[in-house]
């Protein structure tokens, strides 16, 4: 679909038809106007159009008269953190996430070096679609490159047991996707002494297979991890705010395995509250609670999260999409610090635990996610009338509505959500059995198939 994607959290694009270096100057120059005095970050994934998009908002905050930090190509964590590192106004990381090549897009940061919260995301928003003219200050700001790897991994090495690592030194296989992740981690497998074979390092946006790391996509990269003889194998989107992980064996356990990997490792150290999104697998929750944790749900979108942990005061937190978020290291999803904590755990106790064995250790739970296509009039009332059918359909549940419509009964739950961007629904549910699952995507579907009608 060759549309303008615009929301409270970012916006993307097809490159050279919905989105041109003109418009992303002017969603830029809607940011800036929101904006406290001070130097405005900006980075890039390792899109082929990422640097002209670099050079044109860059040209446009400096004709501002702001000072400009050019990151080139960080990952997405790595830009919050030159945020806060440099006491910047705000961040502007230049991505488009997990879609395809030809897209590409832009993720705001606020000062505090996270993404903007929905409020601050909507006034962006009311700006850019009624443009002002531009800010032309009499004393341009100046631009300045800035590398933040080096201190992105500092502070993961100071989040993890580092000499439990280095004693036991696993072998280390990634597929950076040819994204921004690989500049982090190369310096991470470093310093945490870890032989490492790392696949789609250069950041050039040549990807190898549809960017999204999920297992069909992923398939025929699997082998590469036995053949390597590697212990664990990682997988990075390309602004490298999410990780999946393998088994040395090239086994899959997917995105939704990370976070409660990482939130082991993290409670296994540290006691505190914990906070996933209400489509987040439950396996998070178990784990939460095997410590004695509380484990908060908050509205689906990394903001949402970040509001929650700042407000529980969240020792961890993130999303099943394989976002972890450490609030030591910055508030933004990390594939960095997930890395790390992953391997922490693999090497706790000074012996090497296969990824296989720490897998079989979380809960066994079976998550199906579907979606339904709807007609051009099968939203506001007509999608409210159909969450209380579903909501009837499954008598026995308990119902929230934080996001969409959330049906919880004994060992399963169901989420239906209507998408922000596409005429869709998305219908996700978990169980103890694949079976159990399917069952209740069945009984949303059904009741949700009378919309409009």
């Amino acid at each position: 679909m060759d549309e303008l994607i615009v929301s409270v959290s970012g916006l993307r694009g097809i490159v050279g038809t919905s989105l041109t270096a003109e418009v992303a100057v002017r969603y830029a120059e809607a940011f800036l106007a929101t904006l406290p005095p001070g130097p405005v970050v900006i980075g890039r994934d390792g899109r082929a159009s990422g640097r002209m998009f670099a050079d044109a908002i860059a040209a446009a905050v400096v004709a501002a008269g702001r000072d400009v930090l050019d990151g080139d190509v960080a990952a997405t964590p790595t830009v919050g953190i030159l945020v806060q590192e440099y006491g910047a106004a705000g961040g502007i990381q230049i991505s488009a996430s997990h879609n395809p090549p030809q897209y590409n897009g832009m993720k705001l940061f606020s000062a505090a070096g996270r993404v903007l919260t929905a409020e601050a995301g909507r006034r962006v928003l009311e700006r850019f679609q009624q443009p002002s003219p531009p800010v032309v200050a009499a004393e341009p700001g100046t631009l300045r490159e800035v590398d933040g790897a080096a201190t992105h991994v500092a502070r993961v090495l100071a989040r993890v047991d580092v000499d439990a690592i280095r004693r036991v030194r696993p072998r280390v296989w990634l597929d950076a996707g040819h994204g921004a992740g690989s500049c982090a981690a190369r310096l991470l497998f470093e310093a945490l002494g870890c032989e490492a074979t790392i696949a789609g390092g250069t950041p050039d946006g040549l990807f190898e297979h549809t960017p999204e790391p999920t297992e069909e996509n992923l398939s025929g990269m699997l082998p590469q991890i036995a053949a390597a003889g590697a212990d664990v194998g990682f997988f990075q989107d390309p602004d490298a705010d999410r990780l999946a992980v393998a088994t040395a064996e090239g086994r899959f356990i997917g995105e939704e395995a990370t976070l409660p990997l990482a939130v082991e490792a993290v409670l296994a150290q540290t006691s505190g509250p914990v906070v996933v999104n209400c489509s987040t697998s439950g396996m998070t929750a178990a784990v939460a609670a095997k410590h004695g944790a509380d484990c908060s749900v908050s509205a689906v979108g990394e903001a949402n999260v970040v509001d929650r942990m700042l407000a529980t005061d969240a020792v961890i937190g993130g999303e099943g999409n394989g976002g972890v978020i450490d609030p030591r290291v910055v508030l933004v999803r990390d594939s960095i610090v997930g890395m790390a904590l992953v391997l922490e755990r693999m090497c706790a106790g000074g012996n090497l635990q296969s990824v296989e064995s720490l897998a079989s250790a979380l809960p066994t739970r079976a998550m199906l996610k579907t979606k339904v296509e709807l007609g051009a009039d099968a939203r506001g009332p007509g999608l409210a009338a159909a969450f209380d059918r579903i909501e009837a359909a499954f008598p026995a549940a308990s119902a929230s509505r934080l996001d969409g419509l959330r049906l919880d009964e004994e060992a399963t739950w169901v989420l239906v959500r209507a998408s922000n961007t596409e005429p869709i629904v998305r219908i996700v549910a978990e169980a103890d059995t694949v079976e159990a699952a399917q069952a209740a995507v069945a009984r949303a579907s059904a009741a949700l198939s009378a919309v409009g009608t």
